[in-house]
């Protein structure tokens, strides 16, 4: 559906995106994923035809951009991270406005539309309202159906849940997966939780580049291979409890941890295979007086791993 080919873009000598390479197949959703500042909106921009690369290939449905720029603008819905809305408007006016710039004029055609657009984004309740009068929510929704009004076969959204409250999120999201159900979605969020419980894929971008492209299935394993087991004891010191645990075996990599409480021993415990050792520690530490207060296989979480792959350097 989609095909990016080293995409670069300059801002006189900053270099915002950095040779992103990237494909999209049809009726998938991706999610573009990394801290502020790392590029995606440029990005998004680039791939809708409003911002032109310094250099770099799109390709879309096998059209070409510059050359076919006004062909792919017809495939896509764009929703930016504000959404374009007349606020003095109603909720109505503005989506017949809109049908008509998008030469949807015959009103038997628009009453349809605006039927299926109100009944996907919830928006049967406030065709009569004010658009200033609307909570963000209700906004992001009006400006979804703005994006959807042409029944597009890509959706590229820009933070569509930046500054909602955890309700409004939900809907969004819910919305999100239903039109994911019929349509190709490249949304960018830099909240990993969004993009894990939408996104059939994750792009990670850090300083303009790609750092990261894999599915959340993938990316989870990834973080189970770095998982260590965490003991807190009660009864031993240190010492005693470390020259215990390297008995068991001495390529195990026992790191000295901070105990949640006083008067406790704790450590993070990294078998050299990843495999989990929970049974053995149990049985080692049975044969002591010492108390067993935690013992738990912990794994590297996606949030983790975003962290590590955007991670500024000095």
């Amino acid at each position: 559906m989609i095909d990016v080919q080293d995409l670069t873009k300059y801002y006189n000598d900053f270099c915002a995106v950095d040779h992103i390479n990237l494909s999209v197949a049809p009726g998938e959703i991706l999610g573009l994923l990394g801290p502020n500042g790392a590029g995606k909106t440029t990005t998004l921009r680039m791939l809708t035809g409003y911002f032109r690369p310094t250099s770099g290939r799109i390709s879309v449905k096998n059209l070409d951009m510059p050359k076919d720029t006004l062909r792919i603008k017809s495939l896509m819905g764009y929703l930016p991270e504000s959404a374009p809305l007349y606020h003095n408007m109603l909720v109505y006016d503005y989506l017949v406005y809109v049908a008509r710039i998008k030469g949807i004029t015959d009103p038997d055609k628009q009453m349809e539309r605006f039927r299926t657009l109100a009944d996907l984004c919830g928006l049967s309740a406030i065709m009569d309202k004010p658009i200033a009068t609307l909570s963000k929510g209700l906004k992001q929704r009006v400006g979804l159906a703005h994006a959807m009004m042409t029944d597009p076969e890509i959706l590229v959204l820009d933070e569509p849940t930046s500054g909602l409250d955890p309700n409004q999120i939900a809907e969004i999201r819910a919305i999100i997966r239903q039109i994911g159900k019929e349509k190709t979605i490249i949304f960018s969020t830099h909240i990993l939780s969004e993009a894990e419980a939408t996104c059939d894929r994750i792009i990670i971008i850090n300083n303009g580049r790609v750092v990261a492209d894999d599915t959340t299935a993938n990316l989870k394993h990834k973080g189970m291979q770095n998982s260590f087991v965490r003991l807190t004891l009660k009864g031993p010191d240190r010492k005693t409890a470390h020259d215990l645990l390297a008995s068991m075996d001495p390529a195990l990599d026992i790191r000295p941890a901070e105990p949640k409480e006083e008067g406790l021993v704790c450590f993070e415990i990294h078998p050299p295979d990843n495999r989990d050792v929970r049974s053995d520690i149990y049985l080692k530490i049975k044969q002591t007086d010492w108390v067993i207060m935690e013992l738990a296989r912990e794994t590297q979480a996606l949030e983790k791993i975003f962290q590590q792959l955007t991670r500024q350097e000095a």
